[in-house]
């Protein structure tokens, strides 16, 4: 290669390294401001834990202290096909991300070529009286490198935009993570809310058949009529029938549990106790930092920072863009002295593309990507109101649950007097048998309401875990 070549390579690609340290056009992203509370409106025993929403999660629902939810929740882990397909999203989301930084490096690739090309006699020629047909053939070997220069940063943002929405598929990921969780823990704690209703149920139906077997004895013996048998008789069908309604639930119930853990229905097993777990407490931590620790807000903030991104891309199609490609190689028309050094061959320079008129292409792209920026602001924001909402709720939802299961405990033991009473007064003869079987449907009601109450707080329990971004 000769001197003013040399001289001429070597300025290209100083001029490269110094348009590398060009500016990129558009708004440097900044993480909107959002008002927080100084603290939760709901009082209580709550107290501070600071954790983030990128280190890793513990297992929240062993404050249940339950076997057989902590294998449920492993079960879904290994085998969910919705945890699955979230995973490869974030997966393709970070591929994405490395494909588009590429574009920030230059590339290397040899275009290696043969052709044998046969030539027309009648060809356009300045001398046709020498044209002639000839056959030729043409072996190219280059080595091609070619780079864009991101002088107005359009690589560089989009590459912080990709980077930006693979990170918001990993907050994804984790917010369907966190779903799932407490998904499984939700419809266990139903189907041992469904078991224990069929306990009373089945309880009651023992106790009834056994009325119903005592109103029998007293119809033979004169004390009573057959409105009495008849009443007993429909009160035991009607709990039964109430028993196979309970028993239809625990079978969906333990579907719906089967699909979250990833496994077929009708192989699917599980012996659910009947519900005795206590309310475990929840950290709450400061409003400020429910930010940090939501998943779903994490994937807004990500997504908004990304359309930020999107602002610069389009800002640069505005400006000039510039190409640098140089190769060198070999060319021959015999194979056999491709190798040969008069056979090497090169080229370099540049290629400059200045945009004059797109018929406003241009001007709509950038005012779309600034309205898709100020779209995602009002998500990102809303998001963050959903989250407050969302831990209020569970707070407000823990202290009126309690309330509620301490008036149904009372209700409980009155109504069981109030049977016990009735029962008495019947076999002497002071009341009929309606008032024994209004006083136990009040008892069996009172009883499953507050198993459903039990249930509803530690649902609550896990809406809170979940509302406030998983384990701590």
């Amino acid at each position: 290669m000769k001197a003013p070549a040399v001289r001429f390579v070597i300025g290209l690609w100083a001029g490269l390294l110094a348009l590398l340290g060009g500016c990129a056009v558009g708004p440097d992203y900044r993480r909107p401001a959002v008002a927080t509370p100084p603290s939760y409106s709901e009082a209580g025993p709550w107290k501070v834990a600071e954790p983030k929403d990128t280190l890793p999660k513990a297992e929240w629902w062993g404050v249940f202290h339950d076997p057989v939810l902590d294998g449920l929740e492993r079960r879904a882990l290994a085998a969910s096909p919705t945890l699955g397909a979230a995973l490869a999203r974030y997966d393709g989301a970070l591929a994405a991300a490395r494909a588009t930084r590429a574009r920030l490096y230059p590339s290397l690739a040899v275009d290696a070529s043969a052709t044998r090309a046969r030539y027309s006699a009648n060809r356009q020629s300045e001398f046709p009286a020498t044209t002639f047909a000839y056959t030729a053939n043409s072996f190219d070997l280059p080595l091609v490198l070619s780079y864009e220069v991101d002088l107005f940063g359009a690589a560089r943002r989009s590459a912080e935009g990709a980077r930006a929405l693979a990170e918001a598929q990993g907050a994804s990921y984790q917010n369907v993570l966190l779903t799932l969780e407490a998904g499984v823990a939700q419809n266990y704690f139903t189907l041992r809310s469904l078991v224990s209703q069929r306990e009373l149920l089945r309880r009651n139906v023992s106790l009834l058949q056994g009325a119903l077997d005592l109103v029998r004895k007293l119809r033979k013996g004169g004390a009573n009529s057959d409105l009495d048998v008849y009443e007993a008789e429909t009160e035991v069908a009607t709990v039964e029938s109430t028993a196979v309604a309970n028993d239809r639930a625990i079978a969906e119930e333990e579907h719906a549990l089967a699909v979250l853990v990833g496994e077929n229905p009708e192989s699917f097993a599980l012996e659910a106790a009947p519900l005795d777990a206590a309310t475990p407490p929840v950290p709450t931590g400061l409003p400020s930092e429910l930010l940090e620790r939501r998943p779903d807000v994490a994937a807004a903030e990500r997504a908004l920072a990304a359309a930020n991104a999107r602002i610069g891309v389009a800002k640069a199609a505005f400006f000039p863009s510039i190409g640098l490609t140089a190769l060198a190689g070999a060319n021959s028309s015999d194979l056999n002295t491709l190798l040969n050094w008069s056979s090497r061959e090169w080229a370099a320079g540049p290629l400059v593309s200045l945009p004059i008129f797109s018929g406003g292409a241009s001007l709509a792209n950038y005012r779309q990507a600034k309205a898709a920026y100020e779209e995602a602001v009002a998500n990102y924001r809303g998001q963050v109101l959903v989250a407050f909402r969302e831990v209020e709720d569970g707070l407000s939802d823990l202290r009126l649950l309690a309330r509620q299961a301490d008036l149904l405990e009372r209700a409980v033991a009155s109504s069981r007097g109030a049977t016990n009473l009735s029962v008495v007064r019947y076999k002497a003869g002071l009341v009929s048998y309606i008032e024994v079987i209004d006083s136990q449907r009040t008892q069996l009601a009172s009883e499953i309401s507050l198993t459903q109450a039990r249930a509803q707080r530690l649902s609550a329990t896990v809406l809170l875990v979940r509302a406030l971004g998983g384990g701590w």
